[in-house]
């Protein structure tokens, strides 16, 4: 995959999380459908931590360590919509323009992962898998409460 190609997915994926989004109303978003689900601030704040630490490690700096255990859930200060959207924009922001940054040759360079070693292409295909995932989360959180538009 090139360069293009990735920064091109990788905007996709963002886009798609973005419209999801703004289709949602705030209340929906923070919402816990069941008592036990994890909210959509939840699953959009997961995101934004997991993109910086690959960031981080695609960057070649050191990752802030890893604090969480269990599901990553979103702090009392991440539960308004322009919060919650300009955070994922932010870490969109971020992502993209450090993969620019970077040559053919250091996408195709190695990292270590937690998981062991992998190419910096790789870690950025797992973001845009990893946002596709979660913003098919996001369409069934709208599904559930009546919202069976296409929304992109």
């Amino acid at each position: 995959m090139t360069k293009t190609e990735i920064i091109e997915n990788l905007k996709g994926s963002f886009s798609l999380l973005e419209k999801d989004l703004n289709a949602m109303p705030e209340d929906l978003i923070i919402k816990s459908l069941g008592g036990k689900a994890r909210t959509a601030a939840d699953v959009i704040y997961e995101i934004i931590v997991v993109n910086d630490h690959i960031g981080a490690t695609i960057r070649d700096e050191n990752p802030a360590p890893w604090t969480f255990e269990g599901w990553i859930t979103a702090p009392t200060d991440f539960q308004s919509k322009e919060v919650i959207i300009a955070g994922l924009l932010a870490s969109r922001d971020r992502f993209i323009s450090g993969v620019e940054a970077m040559s053919e040759e250091d996408l195709a360079g190695t990292v270590k992962t937690e998981h062991g070693e992998s190419t910096r292409a790789s870690r950025c295909r797992f973001v845009a898998l990893h946002n596709w995932y979660h913003s098919g989360q996001l369409n069934y959180i709208q599904a559930l409460t009546g919202d069976d538009g296409w929304n992109w």
